[in-house]
């Protein structure tokens, strides 16, 4: 038997307090990688947020990332109709069976904001995508992620060229796909754009997917509502023309720009613990450079807006509304 069987077992509710307390736990050790990372993000993306300010967003950040990950476990132990109960609402969802509806397909674009997982058996309801599959690190990890998302009415592709062809014939076909475009890609497979005003390697598959095809993108997150019953799920339409442009850097930027404003309505609930910006060409890997390096390129390119510094800002509520569930 998997070990990981036991979270069948296990109520939601017990698990997620055990994710507040792993979370208590990372906070209290400030040397750890992940909240070195988020810190590094964090300074990155909101250079002009105070020390409390950062500290508040990363106690918030590290509470989330825990949460999802034990969500996300949880939802690949039980079946299908288990995740699908666990959507409360849907916003937004004329836009989504708008996108559906397109004769050249449509495209989700799922940024790794809230518990994305929970919200695959939901939207399999709709018909079956086609998704990348990259094996996770460790047979017994692979074999549960493996029949978790193998019971969604959804076709498995490998992350290569076979299953970009794939996808490209389910959208030529009115069929639907999804994918997580903010990922770090091979130097082959993106380009250099900014990605909350940092200079990134980006991929460029949606983009040229959308370029090729016409489909229709809609932007998707999954996200835990404040009261602690379920999750509510957010649908945007992005048509901007731009995120069809044949030129990958026009397009793989506008993506950015969309997913940016998806990410900032919610921005805690972002994966920031992931090394989005180890590809920076002026810098190389922040999160290998000494502060002294990291302080200078910093300071050179501060953002002139403040979008990114007023949004964060106005996400302190949620930390006062964790710390009442504690």
């Amino acid at each position: 038997m998997n070990p990981y069987h036991i979270f069948k077992i296990v109520p939601l509710s017990v698990l997620q307090i055990l994710a507040r307390f792993v979370a208590w736990v990372i906070i209290k050790i400030p040397n750890l990688s992940i909240m070195r990372t988020v810190s590094i993000n964090m300074a990155l993306i909101a250079p002009k947020l105070t020390d409390v300010q950062k500290q508040v967003l990363t106690k918030e950040i590290i509470y989330h990332q825990c949460l999802t990950s034990i969500e996300s476990i949880k939802s690949w132990a039980m079946p299908p109709e288990w995740s699908i109960a666990q959507i409360r609402d849907v916003h937004n969802k004329d836009i989504l069976l708008e996108g559906l509806a397109s004769s050249n397909g449509m495209l989700a674009i799922v940024p790794h904001l809230g518990t994305w997982e929970m919200m695959n058996a939901w939207l399999n309801q709709f018909g079956s995508p086609t998704i990348m599959y990259k094996p996770v690190k460790g047979h017994i990890t692979n074999n549960f992620v493996l029949q978790g998302r193998s019971r969604l009415n959804a076709t498995l592709v490998p992350t290569d060229g076979s299953g970009v062809k794939a996808i490209f014939k389910t959208l030529k076909q009115g069929g639907f796909s999804i994918v997580l475009p903010d990922h770090v890609p091979d130097p082959s497979g993106g380009v250099v754009v900014p990605f909350f005003g940092i200079k990134t390697l980006t991929s460029t598959l949606a983009s040229k997917l959308a370029s090729k095809t016409r489909c229709a993108l809609v932007g998707l997150s999954c996200i835990r509502r404040d009261d602690g019953r379920g999750f509510d799920i957010y649908c945007y339409k992005l048509d901007d023309p731009a995120l069809y442009d044949r030129h990958a850097e026009t397009a793989a930027y506008a993506l950015n720009q969309a997913m940016q404003q998806m990410i900032e309505e919610k921005c805690s609930h972002y994966m920031w613990g992931y090394r989005r910006f180890k590809h920076i060409p002026t810098l190389g890997n922040p999160y290998n450079v000494d502060e002294e390096t990291l302080a200078k390129f910093i300071r050179d390119n501060k953002r002139a807006d403040q979008n990114v510094h007023d949004t964060i800002t106005r996400a302190g509520h949620e930390q006062r509304t964790m710390n009442n569930e504690q």
